[in-house]
């Protein structure tokens, strides 16, 4: 059964298209070298990447109908990281601090506004649990699930910073985003388990 949704594909372009624009100051900010016409192909690029991924996804939910959701999850996974990053990085070019204590406050704030957005988007477009009681005990559970979410997060991206360093040749900045990817991956799968599983089960 193919689960198809001309609404989804719209809403995985206009994704792409956000977090497009969300990568440029944090590709400038690691030093790459973006022109107009290198930040229209990057806004681009992501515009058709999402969908492409969803449309792959529905082929896919033939025979495991919930890659759907999965590849919906990994969607808004993939904003909620370049919000995350967006806001890492403007904290890190404001006050020039790329590693230490600061860092992981830093970290830490951009965790908590990410978490944020992505209990929005997971509620009502990759759950699609607007139906469900929406009351104080479901966010406990979605605090929850994001707070061991954020402490993998915060204690994986301080490990690699902080504890295993940058290489040399590498700057603390491109070495300071290594490790807030490094991080989201870890806890992608979690994540998705946790809310799928403990937050929004029908």
């Amino acid at each position: 059964m193919n689960l198809f949704n001309k609404n989804d594909l719209k809403i995985s372009t206009l994704v792409g298209f956000i977090a497009g624009l969300l990568a440029i100051p944090t590709l400038q900010n690691i030093g790459a070298s973006l022109d107009f016409l290198k930040g229209a192909l990057v806004v681009i690029g992501l515009s058709v990447f999402t969908p492409v991924g969803y449309l792959f996804a529905c082929w896919l939910s033939r025979w495991w109908p919930v890659m759907i959701q999965f590849i919906k999850f990994g969607i808004t996974g993939g904003l909620n990281a370049l919000i995350y990053l967006s806001v890492l990085n403007l904290l890190i070019s404001t006050t020039n601090i790329a590693a230490g204590l600061y860092y992981s406050l830093f970290v830490s704030i951009a965790f908590i506004i990410s978490v944020i957005n992505s209990y929005l988007w997971n509620k009502y477009w990759v759950f699609r649990a607007s139906g469900t009681d929406g009351g104080s005990g479901e966010f406990i559970k979605f605090v929850l699930v994001n707070l061991v979410g954020f402490l993998i997060n915060v204690g994986a991206a301080s490990f690699v910073v902080n504890v295993v360093g940058a290489p040399g040749g590498i700057s603390g900045e491109l070495w300071a985003n290594f490790g807030a990817v490094s991080a989201v991956a870890i806890t992608l799968f979690w994540n998705f388990i946790g809310i799928k599983f403990i937050v929004f089960k029908k």
